[in-house]
């Protein structure tokens, strides 16, 4: 299924289990569903199995969210507790949407809790109180962890069965384009290994007297205390002192600390010149990703370190912020560098980062799928330095590997049934049922129906038209964002000014295009000059309105939201 059948999946407000092998875009497409609900009225509690997660996405762990916290049980006693206390009985109230990151990390134990006490605020004997539920993830990746014992996966709950999901299985792959090793990572994953996907992997075993040194490709390691010792001395063996940069934090104690937990640049991030580091967070005008690697430079005018990537492009770091949203308005957040030492990082943290290269041991693999979840982290087979490799590194669950096949099946009935149907089938479905679909669902979450898509703008629904707007005429949250454009010197602080994802503030612009009140003035400055014509040749060669061929063509150096902006702006000619 392609990116654009999930997502026409998600917007008629079905129940979806979203999944994908690594690199296929799962986030990428909720990104995009997010930003529709908004852009829609409509806003959704996003929340995660675990903290690393919870930042990538700007939520909170469904632990904090639904209030069961640590717990790996609860009586009928401690459902009524939880339920009674205010914030959290508001908070589930409140909610329409609830999206579910990283689900192969949430054991069934915790699924099931967090749907009881649904239920009991919400008062509704249906799974989750009856809220639209998206989960989002893959069961290769990283297990549930439980103290003790092994978790049983969210799958085999009673809860997901109850929620009648439809699966979308994205199969477009957009991180890995080195064929071979994509063919082994998919062998792996099927339980397929033969010889040659063997073969292929045993010939980037390196000789201790090869393996690059830590300053140059990073080592992944199953255990903090390993990452520590080593990043800690390679910084120390660099002449200087080091600078030190500390995280600053605004909000709810315990919101700020689970961001801390999850953060991947540290509270306090020590520097010198020539230090190894990694991007930890998506840059706004795609100059860097989480996991681009570098070394530092030097140092700017306000004592900023200036970043040069291996590509040899040279970047200023500057001060980013990680938030928790909930209802759309920001509960806490921590702002720091977005870098880490990179001689070194767990396989646990390494999760929904692209590495160009890394230097891995497998040889000591003990876990189903933690080979595979180390291998898939990097873009090429060329950019894998092995010391070693056990059978166990190249073993999936063999249960998975049973319920993948499953999962597959029922994403291509779904396709099927949601697929153009021609006038002589049976199955599949209009655009316009498809259209009546989505506008219910809007409607019955209480939102406003104002999206725009290939088929043209829908008309605005009598609930818009009667809203409070601004003297222009413009729908308040369109008015607001072109304001907000117009005075903004960057897309990150338009998007920061209005409390709102990138993505969102992108597609708010393109609805102002689509009704004829915007002009190429009001938001040129938010690119930079230097990089237009690269893309403008991208999207020419690519010759299609998909965005992925221009993102893939231009090497991920620049995010999908500016992308669509230069297409805009050529639009806007």
């Amino acid at each position: 299924m392609t990116q654009g059948e999930a997502l026409a999946i998600l917007k008629t407000g079905a129940n979806v289990y979203l999944t994908g092998e690594p690199g296929s875009g799962k986030t990428h497409t909720i990104n995009e569903f997010v930003g529709w609900l908004r852009a829609s009225g409509i806003e959704p509690s996003v929340t995660a199995a675990t903290g690393i997660a919870a930042t990538h996405v700007g939520g909170m762990t469904l632990h904090s969210w639904s209030g069961i916290g640590i717990a790996e049980a609860l009586t009928r006693a401690d459902v009524d507790r939880i339920a009674s206390k205010e914030h959290i009985a508001r908070r589930i109230h409140k909610a329409k949407v609830l999206i579910i990151e990283e689900i192969s990390m949430l054991s069934a134990a915790t699924f099931e809790m967090a749907d009881a006490v649904c239920r009991e605020v919400r008062r509704v004997e249906r799974p989750f109180g009856g809220l639209t539920v998206i989960l989002v993830g893959d069961f290769f990746q990283l297990p549930p962890v439980s103290r003790g014992r092994q978790a049983t996966f969210a799958y085999a709950s009673s809860t997901w069965h109850d929620l009648n999901l439809l699966t979308c299985y994205l199969t477009e792959q957009y991180r890995q384009d080195d064929g071979e090793f994509l063919a082994t990572l998919s062998a792996i994953r099927s339980g397929e290994v033969e010889e040659v996907h063997y073969e292929r992997l045993m010939s980037r075993r390196i000789p201790p007297s090869e393996i690059p040194g830590v300053r140059e490709v990073p080592k992944l390691f199953s255990h903090n205390a390993d990452v520590d010792r080593i990043n800690a001395g390679e910084l120390a063996k660099l002449p200087g002192k080091a600078k030190k940069f500390r995280m600053t934090s605004k909000g709810k104690d315990s919101l700020v600390e689970g961001l801390m937990r999850g953060c991947l640049s540290p509270e306090v991030l020590e520097l010198k010149e020539g230090a190894a580091v990694m991007f930890t967070k998506n840059s706004p005008q795609g100059r860097f990703v989480n996991g681009t690697l570098g070394a530092v430079a030097g140092w700017d005018a306000a004592a900023m370190p200036v970043i040069e990537t291996k590509d040899g492009l040279r970047i200023t770091a500057e001060p980013m912020e990680w938030q928790v949203e909930e209802q759309g308005k920001v509960k806490a957040s921590i702002s720091q560098l977005p870098l880490r030492l990179a001689y070194a990082m767990t396989v646990h943290k390494s999760q929904g980062m692209s590495m160009d290269a890394a230097v891995m041991d497998l040889s000591r693999a003990f876990e189903y799928g933690q080979g595979y979840v180390a291998l898939s982290r990097v873009r090429r087979l060329s950019g894998v330095y092995l010391t070693g490799l056990n059978e166990r590194a190249l073993e999936v669950h063999p249960d998975i590997v049973e319920k993948d096949r499953d999962f597959r099946a029922a994403s291509e009935a779904a396709r099927e049934a949601f697929a153009p149907r021609p006038d002589s089938a049976q199955t599949g479905m209009s655009e316009a049922e498809k259209l009546a679909m989505q506008k219910q669902f809007v409607k019955a979450m209480g939102g406003a129906w104002c999206h725009t898509d290939r088929m043209g703008v829908a008309p605005w629904s009598e609930n818009v038209k009667n809203r409070k707007q601004k003297t222009s005429g413009l729908p308040g949250r369109l008015a607001e964002t072109l304001q907000a454009a117009r005075d903004g010197t960057s897309l990150r602080e338009v998007a920061k000014t209005r409390a709102l994802a990138v993505s969102t503030i992108v597609k708010h612009l393109e609805e102002l295009a689509e009704i004829g009140k915007l002009t190429r003035t009001d938001f040129a400055h938010l690119v930079p000059l230097r990089i237009i014509d690269e893309i403008h040749e991208a999207l020419a060669t690519a010759g299609s309105e998909r965005l992925s061929p221009a993102f893939h063509a231009l090497g991920g150096r620049h995010s999908f939201e500016t992308i669509r902006l230069v297409r805009l702006m050529k639009n806007q000619e």
